[in-house]
This record gives structure tokens, C-alpha cells and sequence, in this order.
């Protein structure tokens, strides 16, 4: 058996070394997890979306993936973490419209900027809102709804998971086209409004589509209206809110990766790639098919930039019309 000298196995094991780091094995097999935030309590949207996502884009960057929830405050809680966190790519945090832009829009004082403090990556996932009533409720349509609300001024009421987020704000978009009086019930994550909308105890709830899509198709919960641009696969007999009138009430939450500010673009240019491919697999979006979100990326982390700041400008101007000022 040939037996390598001591300077010729130096030489050989450093040019397997400089292979595995040129091709970035090397680099990523750290041993360190890559810690996925999200601020949503279980069950809900992002929750759902992290676990999904979480498996494959370990095996991407060759790291453990860990979900890690940080719920409270619409998603501050966790933005703040992670934007404190350091920016080395093994911290992200994966949130919404909500966390990302609403918050700034909403709050008097929020501890971050999402422009500032975080950099986007990309969009992994996207769902429209959908308001969905007990089936004891007297109504199937907006129209109903409306004119229930105008029959009983502040009477109705309708649940939301939180305060200042998205299904907030589509509510409070609601109301203000019809001048309607509803009384709006914040709740703590999308588990506690389900639980009490299929108790009783309220009639309606908005919210994203995948926690209460089981419960419609199973008929203990009534569709009224998803507020995308087109009627949602899994419901196709449900209309939207512009085939209903109100062509204006359109609200889609995106999800979105984010990481720290001062994380190297190599290091996001990685991440991003990792994220695209996991959305792209197959298995994955067939799991997304069944739990009612949309597979949606960005082509580039500026490209999700661009997005933002554009849904910066869009929410922006709804907000401004329904007043909506909150104390953190």
C-alpha cells in the first residue's frame, strides 16, 4: 500500500479544504442551527408556513433548522429579537404584512424598522383573507352582512387575531365603505378567535385562510367573501369581495424571510437561494395546496425591498383613511 508523505498529505488536505470552501459545503456545515422566528402563536399562518419551509431549507444550507415562536405584540416581539440578533444568516425571522409594515403604520412607537433594522430576503408564501361566519348567523354574503350591521348598529361583531394587523385593518376597510357600525373583537392568534367564533360566543371572524379551512369544509363554519384577487382554489364556489361589490377590498398576507441589518450579502444571497429552493420543491407546494397559501417568491432580496416599500405606500394611504392609531 502506497503511503503518502507527510508534505504531500498536507498539500492534498488542503486542496480538498479549498475545494469544500469554494463550493461553500464547507462554510455552511458549521454545526451551528439556523434559527427560524416567527411571532405567531401555533396553528397560525406563519407558524404553519415555518414548519412547512423549515425541513427543507435545513437540508439546503446543511444546517438544523429550529422554529422558534416569539409570539406577542402583532409580531414585535419577534421582528425586535431577531433585529438585535447577529447578523451572520443563523437568526431569520419569518412574518407578514402585518410585522413587517402595518406595525410602523399603526403604532406610535415600534422598537425597529423593518428598512433599517432588517433586510429582506424573499417571499415564501402568500393567502388572502377570508371572513367566515357561525353557521347560526344569518348571513351569505357582504351584502347580508351589511345590512344585518345597519339593521343592529353596534350589535354585530366580528373577530380578528389581533389588533393593528391585516385582518384588522380589512375589517376596519370594510366598515368604512359602508359606513357600518361593527364592533371588532382583538383576540391573542387566530386559535382563540376559532374557538370562539365555532363556540358562539362570536359571529364573525376574518382572519387568513388556512386556520379556518378545515372548519368550512367540514360546514362548521360559513364562507362569506376571500379578499384575493381571484377565488381561492380550495373554495371555488366562494366568491370574492370585488364579485361582491367592493372591488376595492383586496388584502393578501404575504409571508416573507427576513434577516438582520449588516448581514453580508453573501451570506443573504445563500439564505435566499435555500428559501427559493424549498418554496419551488414539489412536495412543498403541494403541501401549501392543502393548507390554502400560494407558493410566491421574489426573484432577488431587492426585488422584496422594492415590495415593501411599495406596501409601505399602499397600506399607508389605508390607514390614513380609517384613522386607525394604536398605543403599543
Amino acid at each position: 500500500m502506497k503511503i503518502l508523505s507527510m508534505k504531500t498529505a498536507y498539500r492534498s488536505a488542503c486542496a480538498v479544504v479549498l475545494v469544500l470552501v469554494c463550493t461553500g459545503i464547507y462554510a455552511q456545515d458549521t454545526g451551528v442551527p439556523v434559527r427560524i422566528i416567527q411571532g405567531s402563536a401555533p396553528g397560525g399562518g406563519h407558524d404553519t408556513v415555518a414548519r412547512l419551509l423549515g425541513p427543507r431549507v435545513g437540508a439546503q444550507l446543511k444546517q438544523q433548522p429550529i422554529i422558534e415562536s416569539r409570539t406577542g405584540a402583532n409580531g414585535i416581539i419577534a421582528a425586535e429579537y431577531v433585529a438585535k440578533s447577529a447578523p451572520d444568516g443563523n437568526t431569520v425571522i419569518l412574518s407578514g404584512v402585518s410585522t413587517f409594515v402595518l406595525n410602523q403604520l399603526v403604532y406610535a412607537k415600534v422598537p425597529y424598522d423593518t428598512l433599517k433594522d432588517l433586510v429582506p430576503v424573499t417571499i415564501v408564501a402568500a393567502t388572502p383573507q377570508i371572513l367566515v361566519a357561525h353557521p347560526g348567523l344569518p348571513v351569505k354574503s357582504l351584502n347580508d352582512v351589511a345590512a344585518l350591521a345597519r339593521r343592529s348598529p353596534n350589535k354585530l361583531s366580528v373577530g380578528s387575531p389581533g389588533v393593528g394587523g391585516l385582518s384588522h385593518l380589512t375589517i376596519e376597510m370594510f366598515k368604512d365603505m359602508g359606513k357600518l357600525d361593527i364592533e371588532h373583537v382583538a383576540y391573542k392568534g387566530t386559535a382563540a378567535a376559532l374557538t370562539e367564533v365555532l363556540g358562539g360566543f362570536v359571529p364573525l371572524l376574518i382572519g387568513d385562510l388556512p386556520a379556518p379551512l378545515p372548519h368550512v369544509k367540514a360546514g362548521k363554519l360559513r364562507a362569506i367573501t376571500v379578499t384575493g384577487e381571484a377565488r381561492s382554489r380550495l373554495l371555488p364556489d366562494v366568491p370574492t369581495a370585488r364579485e361582491q361589490g367592493y372591488p376595492s377590498l383586496q388584502a393578501t398576507n404575504w409571508y416573507g424571510v427576513m434577516v438582520p441589518a449588516a448581514t453580508p450579502p453573501a451570506v443573504i444571497a445563500r439564505l435566499h437561494a435555500a428559501f427559493i429552493s424549498a418554496v419551488e420543491a414539489p412536495e412543498t407546494r403541494e403541501r401549501y395546496a392543502n393548507v390554502g397559501v400560494d407558493p410566491t417568491t421574489s426573484q432577488s432580496p431587492g426585488a422584496f425591498t422594492s415590495f415593501v416599500r411599495d406596501e409601505f405606500a399602499r397600506w399607508g394611504k389605508v390607514v390614513r383613511s380609517t384613522g386607525i392609531r394604536l398605543q403599543q
